[in-house]
C-alpha cells in the first residue's frame, strides 16, 4: 500500500463507518454500528501511526487531489498537506475518537439512538480530519464547518429535550459569528492573492504586510493584521474564546461522550490548529498577536473562576476545558506555537480522560450529574477514582504529569513576550494555576471523599433518582467504560515526560511552523532546559506548584473539614457570588441585545413594512374599489322604471350640450 492510499484512507474510513451505521443501521444492528464505527477509526489511527513515521523519516506531502471549480484562475481544491503538525494532530484525533468510540459502547447501551449516535461521532471524526490534513483555505473551511454542523447533530442528539435544541441552536447561532469572521479572512484572502492554498498564501505574505486598507476613511490598516483578526474571529467561535464561549457549556446537554469529544480532541481545538498553522502570517502581524493573547488571557482566567460555583459535574469540567483553551490561545499570542499545540496533545489526553470520568460517575449514579449528592464515591468505583484522579492532577500541572510541563511551558512563554498585553497575560496565566486546581479539587473531594451523600438526591435529578432512594447504591462501571479510562490515563502521565525536548527544543515541527526571531521565546526556554527530570523537580520550587498546592490545600479545608465556610462566603459575598452564578450575565445581555435587538427589528419591519406600506397598498385599493361600489351602488336599484328615466335625463343632458355648441 502506498502512502497516497494510507492518506486516503485516514478520513475515508471514519467516514465509511458512518455511513453504514448511518443509512444502514437497522440492518446491520446496534453491535454492527459500533463494530463498523470502531474498526474504521481504528484503521485511521493505525495508518496516523504508519504516516506519522513516514514522516518522521523526512517524507512530507503537498499535493492536489482533484480541483473542484475554477473560476477566473482561481481553483477550488481538495488536498492534503502532510508535515509534523499534521500527523501530530492526527494521532490525536484519531486516538481520542477511538476511546470515546469503545467507551460509548457501555455509555450508550441502553439509548434507542446508538447506531445514529455512532455514525454522527464517525463523521464527527471524519470532518476534524479533513480540517487537519487541508492544504487550502477551501478545505480548511469545509472541514470547519462540517464540525460545526455535527456538533448540532450531536449536542441536540437526545432532541425531545427543550434544553438540548436551544443549546444546539445557541452553540450553531454563536459558531455562525465567528464564521462570518473566518469568512470574511478568506475572501480578504483570495481577492488579495488570487489563490488559497496555503503555500502560495503564505509565499506572498510580505506583500499582505506592506499593503494598506481602509476600512472606515481616514483610518488605514495594515492588510495582514485585518486578515490575521478575521480569522482568529473564526477561531473564537470555534475553540470557545471569550465573548464567544457562551455556547460551550450549554453543549453539556449532549451525551457524555460527545462532550469528551468536542472539548478534548476536536472542534474547540481546530482554532488553536488553525492559527499555528497560519503562523507564517500572524508573524508578520504583532497588532493580531496582541488580540490573541489578551482574549487568551481573559479566557483563561474568568472561565476559570465560573467553574468554582458549578454543582453540575460535566459543567465544571467545560469551564475548565474554556480556560485551558485560554491557555493555549495565551501561547499562540506570545507567538509560542510549539508550546500551544503541545498543550493541545497533553490536554486532550487528561480532559477526555475526566469527561469519561464524570461520565463513568453519571453511570454509577444512577444519571445523577449534581456533586453535592454524591460523595464516597472511592470505595464502589476504585478504577474511575484513580484515573479522576490522575486526570485531575494533570490538570493543574503537578509536577511529572503531563500537564505540568506543558502548562509551565505556556507561563515561561508569555512571561518572555513583550507585546502590548503581556503583563496582564503573565498574571493571568499564574493566577490561574490557583483557580484551576482549587476547582479541580473541589470536583475530585466532592465526588470522591468526605460523606456520602447519593442516597439525598432529589428525585427530580436523573432519570434513575429512585434507585438512590431505594438502597441503590453506586457502582463501577463496565470494562468497555473504565478501558478507555485506563489508556487515557497512561499518556494523562507521561506524554508530557517523554514528548517536551522533540516538541520543543528538538525542531519537531520544522517548517510546519514559522517563528519570526524578534518572537522567538522558544531559544531562551531552551537555554535553560535539560532533561524532563530535571524541569519536574525545579517545578517543585516554583510559583506556579505552591499556587496549585494551595488551591489543593484550600479545597479540601473547605468541602471536606469546613463545608460551612464556603456557605457563609456565598452569603455574605452574595452579589460576587450571584454575578458568577450568572455566567457575568452575557447570556442575559445577548439575550437582550442581539435576540431582543432582532426581534424588535422583526417586530418594525412588520408594523412599518407588512402592516402599513403592503397591508396599506392592499386594504386602501380595496377601501377605494368599495367606496365607488357603494356610490355607483346607489344607481343600481333594479327597477326599469328608473333605468328608463335616467336614460330620458341622460338624452336630455345630451341635447342640450348639443344645442349649446351650435
Amino acid at each position: 500500500m502506498n502512502m497516497h492510499t494510507l492518506y486516503l484512507l485516514v478520513p475515508l474510513a471514519p467516514l465509511a463507518g458512518s455511513l453504514i451505521a448511518g443509512l444502514f443501521g437497522k440492518a446491520v444492528g446496534r453491535a454492527g454500528a459500533h463494530w463498523v464505527t470502531i474498526l474504521g477509526v481504528a484503521v485511521s489511527f493505525v495508518a496516523s501511526l504508519l504516516i506519522f513515521r513516514d514522516v518522521q523519516a523526512g517524507h512530507s506531502y503537498n499535493g492536489v487531489l482533484y480541483t473542484w471549480l475554477e473560476s477566473g484562475g482561481l481553483k477550488l481544491q481538495v488536498g492534503f498537506l502532510i508535515d509534523p503538525l499534521t500527523t501530530l494532530m492526527m494521532l490525536v484525533v484519531t486516538f481520542v475518537s477511538l476511546m470515546v468510540h469503545i467507551y460509548t459502547v457501555g455509555y450508550m447501551a441502553d439509548d434507542p439512538g446508538y447506531q445514529r449516535f455512532f455514525s454522527y461521532i464517525s463523521l464527527f471524526t471524519f470532518s476534524m480530519l479533513m480540517l487537519v490534513m487541508a492544504n487550502n483555505f477551501v478545505q480548511l473551511f469545509f472541514g470547519w464547518e462540517a464540525v460545526g454542523l455535527v456538533s448540532y447533530l450531536l449536542i441536540g442528539f437526545w432532541y425531545t429535550r427543550p434544553t438540548a435544541i436551544y443549546a444546539n441552536l445557541k452553540a450553531f447561532l454563536v459558531n455562525r459569528v465567528g464564521d462570518f469572521g473566518f469568512l470574511l479572512g478568506i475572501g480578504l484572502i483570495a481577492a488579495n492573492c488570487g489563490t488559497l492554498d496555503y503555500a502560495q498564501v503564505f509565499a506572498q505574505a510580505q506583500h499582505l504586510a506592506a499593503t494598506p486598507i481602509e476600512l472606515f476613511a481616514g483610518h488605514s490598516w495594515l492588510l495582514i493584521s485585518v486578515i490575521c483578526i478575521c480569522l482568529f474571529i473564526g477561531a473564537m467561535g470555534k475553540s470557545a474564546q471569550f465573548p464567544l464561549h457562551v455556547w460551550l457549556p450549554d453543549s453539556m446537554e449532549g451525551p457524555t461522550p460527545i462532550s469528551a469529544l468536542i472539548h478534548a480532541a476536536t472542534m474547540v481545538t481546530a482554532g488553536i490548529f488553525m492559527v499555528s498553522r497560519m503562523s507564517p502570517l500572524f508573524e508578520l502581524s504583532p497588532a493580531a498577536l496582541s488580540f490573541v493573547l489578551v482574549i487568551g488571557s481573559i479566557t483563561a482566567l474568568f472561565m476559570g473562576f465560573l467553574a468554582v460555583v458549578q454543582n453540575d459535574i460535566k459543567r465544571v469540567i467545560a469551564y475548565s476545558t474554556l480556560s485551558q483553551l485560554g491557555y493555549m490561545t495565551m501561547a499562540l499570542g506570545a507567538s509560542a506555537y510549539p508550546v500551544a499545540i503541545f498543550h493541545l496533545m497533553t490536554h486532550a489526553f487528561f480532559k477526555a480522560l475526566l469527561f469519561l470520568g464524570a461520565g463513568s460517575v453519571i453511570i454509577g449514579c444512577h444519571h445523577n450529574q449534581d456533586i453535592r449528592y454524591m460523595g464516597g464515591l472511592r470505595k464502589y468505583m476504585p478504577v474511575t477514582w484513580i484515573t479522576s484522579l490522575i486526570g485531575s492532577l494533570a490538570l493543574i500541572g503537578f509536577p511529572f504529569f503531563s500537564g505540568f510541563y506543558s502548562k509551565d511551558s505556556i507561563i515561561e512563554a508569555v512571561g518572555l513576550s513583550h507585546l502590548p498585553g503581556a503583563g496582564f497575560a503573565q498574571f493571568a496565566a499564574v493566577a490561574s494555576v490557583f483557580v484551576t486546581a482549587f476547582y479541580s479539587f473541589r470536583l475530585y473531594f466532592l465526588v470522591f471523599h468526605g460523606e456520602e451523600r447519593y442516597h439525598l438526591v432529589p428525585q427530580e435529578h436523573g432519570h434513575d433518582a429512585h434507585d438512590a432512594h431505594h438502597g441503590g447504591k453506586p457502582h463501577e462501571s463496565p470494562w468497555v467504560v473504565t478501558g478507555p479510562l485506563v489508556l487515557l490515563a497512561i499518556p494523562s502521565l507521561v506524554i508530557g515526560y517523554l514528548t517536551i525536548r522533540p516538541l520543543l527544543f528538538g525542531d519537531y515541527f520544522g517548517t510546519s511552523i514559522f517563528i519570526a526571531p524578534a518572537h522567538d521565546a522558544l531559544t531562551s526556554m531552551k537555554e535553560e532546559f535539560h532533561t524532563s527530570f530535571v524541569m519536574a523537580m525545579h517545578g517543585l520550587t516554583q510559583l506556579p506548584f505552591l499556587l496549585a498546592m494551595s488551591g489543593v490545600v484550600l479545597s479540601w479545608f473547605f468541602y471536606l473539614k469546613r463545608p460551612d465556610i464556603p456557605a457563609a462566603i456565598q452569603r455574605n459575598f452574595r452579589p460576587i457570588y450571584t454575578l458568577l452564578d450568572n455566567k457575568y450575565y452575557l447570556d442575559k445581555f445577548n439575550d437582550w441585545f442581539f435576540a431582543g435587538g432582532a426581534r424588535l427589528l422583526g417586530r418594525g419591519l412588520w408594523r412599518g413594512g407588512d402592516q402599513m406600506v403592503i397591508d396599506g397598498l392592499v386594504n386602501g385599493s380595496a377601501k377605494t374599489v368599495g367606496w365607488v361600489s357603494a356610490v355607483v351602488r346607489l344607481y343600481q336599484s333594479g327597477q326599469i322604471y328608473r333605468y328608463a328615466f335616467s336614460m330620458i335625463i341622460g338624452v336630455f343632458v345630451l341635447l342640450t350640450l348639443w344645442i349649446n355648441r351650435v
